[in-house]
């Protein structure tokens, strides 16, 4: 588990790392704004003494410490707003990480599933004092990680539109054998997106309605921002799913188009060779006594009533453009 905090106000900031929690036991109350980031959840017991110290409901940390089980919500206790959202990696396959956000009037705590963020850009942000962060609250930096999480799904969703296209190209391609094994896995990936942005959408909506000393006023505009970006976000989402739904009919419609033109070329193969087997089998009967049986040019009349049936079939299907 690695333990970092970060403390800033207006003039002020400092960033530290911790070996333990115990360290944050003997810490000084300091002004202004106090972010303690903790990843990879392998120490239970260090996160319950962290939770213990916060005074966070053990139904809290039960969702803090069984991610896999957990969808995006928002929940609001006495001391703190508790955030659940998924953070999207998408280098090679899409990997969802549980992340929980735990606000208080002085500290936001933030419980990551795995070792490494997308926080950078707030950490530098802090530490140059750029953009309006170290003037703002608690309120405000947890607006920022959230609307960070909502910027990795708009990369990923980009990822997707280029998947996309490349599957619109081998749509039509009839010798490309793993089409609909490959459409398939990036439908099921867009629908795990899905499930991410969705719920977190209802989250930021309740957000923005609770009376809470913890949300001030001034975060409306914000929590709008970000409302509309997932809004945006899970319309995209929609829109992919519509579109791999419309490539994958193609595809089979495609599929469909080169099995009936090869059922019409057998069945007008097969439709020939009616009359010409009906010629050959009267002639190929063993009976003793048929007339033609003794007469001489027989045999190359029949070929030549044969071929002439089947040219003539030909050009018959050629007028009524069968082929």
């Amino acid at each position: 588990m690695e333990l970092s905090l970060i403390c800033y106000d207006a003039a002020n900031e400092r960033t530290q790392m911790l070996a333990s929690v115990e360290e944050l036991a003997g810490r000084e109350k300091t002004a202004g704004v106090t972010w303690i980031n903790v990843e990879c959840l392998d120490k239970p017991e260090e996160v319950t003494r962290l939770a213990e110290m916060f005074g966070i409901h053990p139904l809290t940390l039960e969702d803090i410490l069984d991610p896999n089980h957990q969808r995006p919500k928002i929940e609001e206790f006495d001391n703190y707003l508790f955030i659940a959202l998924k953070a999207v990696n998408i280098s090679g396959e899409l990997d969802l990480e549980h992340i929980g956000l735990v606000i208080t009037e002085d500290t936001v705590l933030t419980f990551q599933e795995k070792p490494g963020d997308c926080f950078d850009g707030i950490r530098k942000r802090i530490k140059e004092n750029t953009g309006r962060i170290r003037r703002m609250g608690t309120d405000f930096l947890a607006y920022r990680i959230i609307d960070t999480v909502v910027d990795e799904y708009f990369l990923s969703i980009d990822a997707f539109g280029s998947e996309i296209e490349e599957f619109e190209d081998r749509a039509m391609d009839e010798k490309d054998e793993t089409f609909i094994r490959d459409l398939q896995h990036v439908k099921r990936k867009l629908l795990k997106l899905r499930r991410a942005i969705w719920p977190l959408r209802e989250s930021i909506s309740l957000m923005m309605r609770l009376e809470s000393k913890l949300i001030s006023g001034e975060m409306g505009p914000f929590l709008k921002d970000v409302y509309d970006n997932i809004i945006q976000a899970a319309e995209t989402v929609e829109t992919y799913r519509e579109l791999i739904a419309g490539i994958m009919e193609v595809n089979l419609s495609a599929a469909s188009n080169r099995l009936n033109k090869v059922m019409k070329m057998l069945t007008i193969i097969s439709t020939i060779f009616i009359p010409l087997n009906f010629l050959a089998g009267v002639y190929g009967m063993n009976f003793n006594f048929m007339p033609e049986l003794d007469f001489a040019p027989a045999y190359f009349i029949v070929l030549s009533v044969m071929v002439s049936v089947g040219v003539g079939m030909l050009l018959f299907f050629k007028r009524r453009k069968w082929i």
